[in-house]
C-alpha cells in the first residue's frame, strides 16, 4: 500500500471494549443527529442541523463538530488508512477503510452510530512508535488527519521498523515544554484571579512555611510596604530576618518599587520581592548590585509552587488544583 491515501486518526469511547476490531468498524456519536444521509453534502447543512439538534451547545463548537461529522460521511473515502489507538488495550490498531458511511443503532450503550467499515491490518503496542507519533495521535478530537509522522504509521501498516529521526525526541520536548508553560499560565491566572491582593500575602506566607521558613504576615495597608515577615526560628529573634513585599501583577515591576523594599530593609536583614509578572532591567541591575535582595517573579514563584505543592493546605490546593503528571523529557545520550 502506497502512502496517496489519507490517513486518519479517530478516537472512540472506551465502552466499545474489542468491538470495532472484532466487528471491523470505527464509531463516532452525536446520536441525536440521526441519519446523515439525508443532509446535503455541504457544511452549511451540518451546521443547521447540529445546531438545531443542540440547542445548548456553544456557538463556536458547532463549526467543529459539524465539521467532524461532513469528513466523516463525505471526506473520507474507501482506501483511506485509518489509525485507531483503543483505550481499553492501550494497543494501536491499522486498518483501511472498505465501506461507505452507514447509520446503525445498536442501543444507546456505544452511543456510536455513524459507522464505517475497517479491515484491519495490524494491531500494535504502544511502545513500537516514537513518543512524538504517540503525541500526534493523542489529540483530543475525535476525528483528525495524521500528517507530521504519517510515514511511521505507514511503515508500521506495511510491517517495517521505523527508524524515528531526530526531530521526534524534539517533538517530545516541545510538546513537553508547552505542556509545562500551559500549567505555568494557569497557576499564575489563578493566583491573579482567585485571590484578593490580601490573600495573595498569606498564599505566599504559606509558600515560605512549606519550604521551612517562619513567616507572618503584617497589617494589611498599613506595613510600610513590607507585607511578610519571615525567619528561620519560632521566635524571629536569629538573624537572618526577610521582609517580603507582594505585588499581584503581571506587567513589569521597575527599578523604583525594588528601591523602596531596599529602603525598608535594615542592615543584616534581608528582602525579597515577589510578582506574578516580571523585572525591568534596572531592577534586575538592582538585585545584582545587592547581595541582601533578591526578586522572584511568576516563573521562578511556579517553579516552587510545583517544588512544595505536596505540602500545601487544603485551601491553598483548591485555589490552584493540580494533579502530578509525568511526561518525557530529552532523551540524553550516552
Amino acid at each position: 500500500m502506497g502512502n496517496s491515501k489519507t490517513l486518519w486518526g479517530v478516537h472512540m469511547p472506551a465502552n466499545h471494549g474489542t468491538a470495532p476490531i472484532d466487528n471491523g468498524y470505527i464509531g463516532i456519536g452525536w446520536t441525536d443527529m440521526g441519519d446523515l444521509s439525508p443532509l446535503p453534502a455541504d457544511r452549511e447543512a451540518f451546521k443547521t442541523k447540529l445546531a438545531a439538534t443542540y440547542p445548548q451547545k456553544k456557538k463556536g463548537a458547532i463549526p467543529v463538530d459539524a465539521g467532524t461529522l461532513y469528513r466523516f460521511v463525505h471526506e473520507m473515502a474507501i482506501g483511506d488508512i485509518v489509525v485507531y489507538p483503543s483505550k481499553n488495550d492501550r494497543m494501536v490498531n491499522i486498518g483501511e477503510v472498505t465501506g461507505q458511511y452507514q447509520y446503525i443503532q445498536e442501543g444507546k450503550t456505544l452511543d456510536s452510530p455513524n459507522r464505517r467499515a475497517i479491515k484491519w491490518h495490524q494491531h500494535l503496542p504502544r511502545t513500537v512508535f516514537s513518543q512524538g507519533a504517540l503525541h500526534e495521535i493523542g489529540s483530543f478530537i475525535t476525528l483528525f488527519q495524521i500528517t507530521t509522522h504519517a510515514d511511521e504509521f505507514y511503515s508500521a501498516l506495511r510491517g517495517e521498523r521505523h527508524e524515528p529521526e531526530e526531530s521526534d525526541d524534539a517533538d517530545v520536548e516541545a510538546a513537553s515544554d508547552q505542556v509545562e508553560e500551559s500549567t505555568e499560565d494557569f497557576v499564575i491566572r489563578r493566583l491573579k484571579t482567585a485571590l484578593t491582593a490580601e490573600r495573595f500575602e498569606h498564599f505566599v506566607a504559606h509558600l515560605l512555611r512549606c519550604m521551612g521558613y517562619q513567616a507572618r504576615v503584617t497589617q494589611y495597608s498599613s506595613d510600610g510596604g513590607i507585607d511578610i515577615i519571615a525567619h528561620r526560628d519560632e521566635l524571629g529573634f536569629e538573624p537572618p530576618v526577610i521582609k517580603v513585599q507582594c505585588k499581584q501583577v503581571v506587567n513589569n515591576i521597575d527599578r523604583p518599587d525594588v528601591q523602596k523594599l531596599k529602603g525598608a530593609v535594615e542592615p543584616g536583614e534581608f528582602g525579597l520581592f515577589v510578582t506574578l509578572g516580571s523585572y525591568s532591567r534596572g531592577a534586575l541591575d538592582e538585585e545584582r548590585s545587592r547581595p541582601n535582595l533578591r526578586l522572584l517573579d511568576g516563573a521562578m514563584l511556579t517553579e516552587l509552587i510545583f517544588r512544595h505543592y505536596d505540602k500545601f493546605e487544603p485551601q491553598w490546593q483548591t485555589v490552584i488544583p493540580l494533579k502530578r503528571r509525568y511526561i518525557p523529557g530529552p532523551v540524553k545520550s550516552d
